[in-house]
């Protein structure tokens, strides 16, 4: 696979200090390495880092991105999400360097470096629990107190320890703490905890190990340990920067990786948490991860966006320090331009209502053709079968409405998209509900060309043959929640989940395809004229296709937030 090439990246600041580190000779080629924790699915903040890790490693030659899983807390970790993570890396379009790595391949070595501490008079073995040393850790402007454990000797402590990792000891009763300085300003720095007793079967190294390595502690020699040269994390990591070079100053690794941190991306109308996305899930909010209204790489994909839409969004966004909360829309106009040059067109119905046309023979067919993507040639034409019997969809069609209404009412006519101009004879209603069933219509068999001499006609309506189309369903889905901040100004007892809007998903079990959407494909993306952007869904069945809606044509939150309508 060939690693993916965003066009047109901005010059950021973290480039800029990999571009002065490699002219000043510190380093001759650029390592990084994206570090997901296995506890759930990568989600579109992920991205970002995706991006920007694998893309330094493309921008300087001979550089290159490693993917390391940091597996240290069995207890959230799951095979599922290490093969669903990669999967979004390499639908994304990024290669890693040589084989996918794991924190848990260091284990030994992280084990050894731990003693090295210890030997030092850096690391103890602390018997406090964690509701005391939580107790004593201090606040902002209070130091926190000494353990009564700190000044145990190297050769109890290493004895200690020893006897920790062949599990004589109980889940919580002891753990192995960095002995650095509990005055520090810095909480992160107060004596912080490196390895902890926990029985758990790992998903790559089964019951071996029955005592776990900290994020803190393992992260920066895992980064060591694979020449990492640049350690790119977000922006909560800046107060963890000095145990991290902590760590690094005081064992004998092979190598001083730099950490540099960055914001991370917040998204309106979503949450980005992966505690919150578990709740979405576990609780039944949502069908799964992959649900689409999920802002999950794999929602998203199966939603039908496009790796090159979220990149040029990465892109778009940039790399700062300054945190902000980006618009939905910005993601939605990036996928619409990728989509505009690519969707082939076809029409759907998604609420269909009959017309008969009186005037056209019983049992004729006319096929016309039309452009497969109208600013495409080469892809070619598609037929459109024009019948006696046709749908066209209920919201064009209205027995009164102001003069702003373009389509059809009694009496009057419309253009049939691609076809000819229609006239609205009679209404047919149901003689219980009143409901309107069909309507009988007469066509203008002169009016197939787009501007007949002296004809003006307001509206262009879509349409499809009654007797060849085909079934579907549709699924319309809209934003997961009805705040731009789930999570700001809740009422006492209330959480996000309060927040959801109740009207994200609208499910058409009777919507009207096109002929030609008969050989539709998975992964294809389709423009449904006058509708939007739909892809082909898993649940798909021979015999009842179901299309998700992934975009509307229209940023159709603007008027209710104030925006400008895209044009």
């Amino acid at each position: 696979m060939q690693d993916a090439k965003t066009p047109g990246t901005a010059p950021d600041f973290i480039r800029s200090i990999i571009r002065d580190d490699l002219l000043a000779g510190r380093h001759h080629r650029v390592v990084s390495r994206f570090p997901p924790e296995p506890n759930g699915y990568l989600h579109i903040g992920h991205a970002k880092s995706i991006c920007l890790n694998f893309g330094v490693a493309q921008e300087f030659p001979g550089s290159w991105c490693n993917m390391r899983f940091d597996d240290t807390n069995p207890a959230k970790e799951n095979p599922e999400y290490v093969r669903a993570i990669q999967e979004d890396v390499a639908w994304l379009g990024f290669a890693w360097h040589g084989p996918v790595r794991f924190t848990s391949d260091y284990f030994e070595q992280l084990y050894t470096y731990a003693e090295e501490l210890i030997v030092k008079g850096l690391a103890y073995v602390c018997d406090l629990n964690a509701d005391q040393i939580r107790a004593t850790r201090g606040t902002l402007t209070e130091p926190g107190q000494a353990s009564p454990f700190r000044d145990r000797t190297v050769e109890e402590n290493l004895d200690l320890f020893r006897r920790m990792r062949v599990g004589e000891f109980e889940d919580g009763s002891r753990l192995l703490r960095a002995r650095i300085d509990m005055a520090s300003p810095n909480i992160n720095m107060r004596d912080p905890a490196l390895y902890r007793i926990r029985r758990l079967t790992h998903h790559q190294t089964g019951d071996r190990w029955c005592i776990y390595p900290t994020y803190d502690y393992s992260h920066p020699i895992s980064d060591a340990l694979e020449g990492v040269t640049h350690s790119l994390c977000t922006l909560e990591f800046e107060d963890h920067r000095p145990l991290y070079d902590w760590i690094l100053a005081n064992v004998s690794v092979p190598c001083r990786p730099r950490q540099i941190e960055f914001s991370r991306l917040e998204m309106e109308y979503t949450v980005l948490s992966k505690r919150k996305l578990n709740t979405l899930v576990n609780e039944g909010y949502v069908s799964g991860w992959d649900d689409p209204r999920m802002p999950t790489l794999a929602g998203l994909r199966r939603r039908g966006y496009t790796p090159e839409a979220i990149r040029t969004f990465c892109q778009r966004i940039g790399i700062t320090k300054s945190a902000g909360t980006v618009e939905m829309a910005l993601l939605e106009s990036c996928l619409r331009e990728d989509l505009e040059v690519r969707a082939p067109r076809a029409m759907a119905v998604l609420r269909p209502l009959k017309i008969v046309l009186e005037n056209f023979p019983k049992k004729g067919v006319e096929e016309i053709q039309a452009p497969i993507h109208p600013q495409k040639p080469e892809m070619g034409q598609r037929t459109l079968p024009f019948t006696r019997e046709i749908y066209i969809d209920r919201n064009d069609f209205r027995e009164e409405a102001p003069k702003q209404f373009k389509r059809l009412l009694p009496g009057g006519e419309v253009r049939l998209r691609n076809a000819y101009v229609i006239r609205c004879e009679k209404v047919i209603k149901d003689p219980v509900t009143k409901e309107i069933v069909e309507l009988r219509c007469t066509y203008d068999p002169h009016t197939l060309s787009a501007n007949p001499e002296g004809r003006k006609v307001r509206g262009v309506i879509h349409w499809v043959s009654a007797s060849r189309s085909h079934a579907a369903t549709v699924r319309l889905y809209d934003r997961l929640f009805t705040h731009a901040d789930p999570g700001a100004g809740l009422a006492a007892g209330q959480d996000f989940t309060a927040r959801l809007n109740a009207d994200s998903l609208q499910v058409l079990e009777n919507a009207r395809l096109e002929e030609s959407l008969g050989g539709a494909r998975r992964g294809v993306s389709y423009q449904f004229e006058r509708e939007g952007y739909f892809v082909l869904d898993a649940d798909s069945t021979p015999e009842m296709p179901v299309f998700n809606r992934t975009v509307a044509l229209k940023d159709s939150w603007a008027r209710i937030s104030g925006r400008p309508e895209e044009e």
